[in-house]
């Protein structure tokens, strides 16, 4: 049987709007990042404007809490394929694996990227909205490229999760895992391992949100090295795929 790849592609969409906490985590990454930004350019912006840290990366300091959602949109979105056997349900329909499992990354690698794109864009011009003369505008040296990249950041960041997901088929063990570990364990990694803490996926691929670079990357190269982060654990989640029991 013959599975058309477009007809794959939008039975995965159609999961990821019918699934509610996968839809809300997607919605989330949005909502929390926006508002969060709003909250604290209203209260604090300007009081921290003139402590002589990066501005632009001040600017995204909500996005901490927006890849947070951006991880647990990409964990429940391949989660739900081991609840109830519905992956033996969903390879009886798309026998091929590869397709399956393409596609399924395929919508959520897109999903995070254009709700992303949404995000970084809004929260920076949201969060400038209120910071006065101290304002910076997307003309700013590095202000584009740190809401462009923001959104393939947190695309990527989403797709980190589903791959992993897909190798431990649960997303409260993924999220167990990598969420301490963004907040806590790179911090404490970082003050220890130095340089090598750079090539961390949230290290590196934060770089690219800075107007003033540190460490031993640029923005892109950062946001490469996230992106190679992501692709082993997109290439380990297709191997299990194709090799496990459903």
């Amino acid at each position: 049987m013959t599975v058309s790849p477009t007809a794959v592609l939008h039975s995965e969409w159609i999961k990821i709007r019918s699934l509610r906490g996968t839809l809300g985590s997607l919605l989330a990454v949005f909502v929390a990042t926006v508002a969060i930004t709003t909250l604290v350019s209203a209260t604090v912006g300007r009081a921290e404007a003139d402590n002589g840290d990066d501005a632009l990366f001040g600017a995204f300091y909500a996005l901490n809490f927006g890849q947070i959602a951006a991880l647990a949109f990409g964990s429940t979105a391949v989660s739900g394929e081991y609840l109830n056997g519905a992956l033996r349900v969903s390879l009886a329909a798309v026998p091929d694996r590869t397709l399956f499992y393409g596609a399924k990354a395929a919508v959520i690698g897109a999903g995070a990227l254009v709700v992303g794109m949404a995000t970084t864009f809004t929260a920076f011009l949201a969060g400038q909205a209120f910071m006065g003369a101290d304002a910076l505008g997307l003309g700013d040296p590095g202000a584009l490229r740190a809401c462009v990249g923001g959104g393939v950041y947190l695309a990527l960041m989403a797709l980190f999760a589903a791959g992993l997901t897909a190798v431990l088929r649960s997303a409260v063990v993924v999220l167990s895992i990598l969420v301490p570990f963004l907040l806590i364990v790179s911090f404490v990694v970082g003050d220890v391992a130095g340089a090598a803490a750079d090539f961390l996926p949230d290290r590196a691929g934060q770089q690219v949100l800075r107007q003033d670079m540190v460490g031993s990357l640029g923005p892109w190269s950062g946001l490469a090295v996230t992106a190679l982060w992501a692709a082993a654990a997109v290439l380990a989640g297709w191997w299990t795929v194709r090799r496990r029991d459903a």
